[in-house]
């Protein structure tokens, strides 16, 4: 998979359905690990709530990989529905929790359904979906009369320069996608001194969609 559909930032969101409490928080991640680390930061936070439902899908090995629970509640009413949304709006690389604080009256199956998938779907319009595609970590030497030159090409071109050294000349780390790596190394806007490709990695575009 070269292109897919990821979150912007992560959000929150928080419905109540007869005194029952549902948190959502919506987490962009990149592998496994990030997600349980979330998920124990989410149970610690909310140290007292009944229930931590999640589901996530997360591109690994060049395949989807998806991984729902329901932590308590009846089987396929929390984390397969929350799952289903992620699912249907084409967004991966995201972990939705579903925190519940129990507010005394029995929801039932229709009721728990609809208020995980009503929470899931609050958090996902509280923050942008953008484009996540296959590029390089990439290592650039420029001048410093060039530096200002560079910004601005890469403001344009969506170019999300990580970390910028100060040395005898500028060393800038930047993400870049296959097709702007070509046209910056024959850009003629200011002189590239060297270059680097230090990875391949899935980068997060700044343009929306």
């Amino acid at each position: 998979m070269d292109k897919f559909k990821t979150i912007k930032q992560n959000s929150k969101a928080e419905i109540e359905e007869k005194k029952s409490r549902f948190i959502a928080e919506l987490f962009y991640i990149e592998n496994v690990n990030q997600a349980e680390e979330y998920i124990k930061q989410v149970k610690k936070k909310y140290f007292d709530a009944r229930h931590h439902c999640y589901a996530y899908r997360i591109i690994q090995d060049n395949a989807i990989k998806d991984k729902q629970s329901d932590d308590g509640e009846p089987s396929g009413t929390a984390g397969a529905p929350m799952l289903n949304i992620l699912t249907k709006n084409q967004i991966v690389n995201v972990l939705v929790i579903v925190t519940r604080y129990f507010g005394g009256t029995l929801l039932g199956t229709g009721g728990l359904v609809k208020a995980y998938s009503e929470a899931t779907l609050k958090a996902i319009e509280n923050t942008e979906i953008i484009m996540q595609e296959l590029g390089y970590e990439m290592q650039i030497t420029i001048t410093y009369a060039d530096l200002e030159k560079f910004k601005y090409y890469a403001q344009k071109n969506s170019i999300n320069i990580i970390n910028t050294k100060y040395e005898n000349n500028i060393v800038c780390t930047i993400e870049i996608n296959k097709e702007e790596k070509e046209k910056l190394l024959m850009q003629e806007n200011f002189n590239i001194l060297e270059y680097a490709v230090l990875r391949e990695k899935y980068i997060r575009r700044s343009d929306e969609i």
